[in-house]
């Protein structure tokens, strides 16, 4: 409600990305509370113990401690950032070009699928449309269908974002990223481009809309037919 964490999830990635953040913050949170005890108790006591000014065990544990916390939080990152590049048997490929400043998409698995996507003018929208955000043609995607997203930029850098399903892929000029995620849900997911790329850079907003597969099916006939 304050806008202070993450948007809900809305693929298995971002689930576990949320799931890592707040383990990973646990262990910030212990490391920070040890360390403001340790600083107030030497600021607030007097004494002194002779053993701990040259002491091995002491030594040893504040050398084993951090590598074991780094471990902790490595092995899970590790485990994600493998999960986030595996790609196996999608059902849709889709590429998104990014332009200045506006995003196009081809449906790769149609052959004439494809279309420009931008920014709806303020005086243009309809009630429950969200300023700066809202497009005239969304990504339509079929939920729970493991799709691959190809991304690439006709002139400069760009950014394809979508922070509800934990994706952030640069799009750059000769070069085609890739990536892949599922709509865990229905939904309309918001995102925008994370790559400074000009005057307008803030108004090539990403709109993608999980629907169930019937829908999708009519939807991709209905724009064939146009």
């Amino acid at each position: 409600p304050s806008q202070l964490g993450f948007q809900d999830a809305a693929s298995p990635i971002m689930e576990e990305l949320l799931y890592f953040h707040d383990h990973a913050l646990m262990a910030v949170f212990l490391i920070s509370t040890l360390v403001l005890y340790i600083i107030t108790i030497m600021m607030t006591t007097n004494l002194t113990n002779t053993s701990a000014m040259d002491a091995q065990e002491i030594e040893m544990v504040w050398t084993i401690m951090p590598a074991i916390i780094l471990i902790v939080i490595a092995l899970p990152s590790l485990r994600i950032l493998y999960l986030m590049d595996e790609i196996n048997d999608p059902h849709l490929t889709v590429k998104a070009i990014g332009h200045q400043w506006y995003w196009s998409y081809e449906f790769t698995n149609y052959e004439d699928l494809m279309f420009d996507s931008y920014m709806l003018p303020t005086q243009d929208l309809s009630p429950g449309q969200f300023r700066l955000l809202e497009v005239d043609n969304r990504m339509v995607i079929p939920m729970g269908s493991p799709i691959r997203m190809l991304i690439s930029a006709e002139d400069v850098l760009h950014s394809w974002a979508i922070p509800s399903m934990g994706i952030k892929t640069d799009a750059i000029p000769g070069r085609l990223n890739q990536t892949t995620f599922i709509a865990s849900r229905p939904g309309v997911f918001y995102g925008q481009c994370s790559e400074i790329c000009g005057a307008n850079h803030s108004f090539m907003p990403i709109v993608v809309e999980a629907t169930p597969l019937n829908h999708f099916q009519k939807w991709s006939s209905s724009m064939l037919e146009t």
